[in-house]
């Protein structure tokens, strides 16, 4: 299995005047705001990676070997928001889409899935040794920040204020805490792979 994006966010779950907030760099605007940028992208990507989800709308490829054995396919990152195709690719190589009234995106589910309409069988061809199937799906809260729930956003905000206070190495164990505060609120949604 990959895991590749193609699009990512568009916005970040929190902006530069919320960490100045967050900080209280009044009076500051403009003096660091590049590097606040950068943080809050790193923290971003920390966040989304430890609590395996998709903050702000983004569309990923699900790169796998073969269909499942089941009538779904799981999608990591979520939550889901909808599916833009199922492809799959034949001994030559061949890039087929199977038609969406073939399978419906339960969007319900957590993870959510790629599920087989009654009736419907994945395609038998065979499929190249590799790399077989590929999913597009998007996923995140929203296309906003303001769909991204206050935990990760609070989450971002603490990080990116250790980012800020320790622009070089830090000690260890101050790293830890930091993240021990951040990760005790990412917990409450984390989805852990098995």
């Amino acid at each position: 299995m990959a895991l590749t994006i193609v699009t990512g966010p568009a916005t970040e779950p929190v902006i530069v005047a919320d960490i100045n907030n967050h900080l209280r760099l009044t009076g500051t605007a403009g003096s660091g705001d590049t590097i606040i940028s950068d943080f809050i992208t790193s923290a971003r990507r920390h966040c989304e990676q430890f609590q395996n989800r998709a903050y702000i709308e983004q569309t990923w490829n699900l790169i796998l070997d073969r269909f499942p054995g089941e009538k779904y396919i799981e999608i990591p990152r979520p939550p889901l928001l909808s599916v833009s195709h199922v492809k799959y690719y034949g001994t030559g190589g061949t890039a087929n889409t199977m038609t969406t009234s073939a399978y419906y995106a339960d969007t319900d589910s957590e993870p959510g899935r790629v599920h087989l309409e009654y009736n419907e069988i994945w395609p038998t061809e065979t499929l190249r040794p590799a790399n077989g199937v590929e999913v597009q799906f998007i996923a995140g809260y929203g296309s906003a920040a303001a769909s991204v729930p206050s935990e990760i956003k609070q989450s971002i905000m603490l990080l990116v204020g250790h980012m800020w206070e320790h622009r070089e190495n830090s000690d260890i164990k101050e790293v830890i805490e930091t993240a021990d505060g951040a990760h005790s609120l990412l917990w409450l949604e984390r989805i852990v792979p098995v």
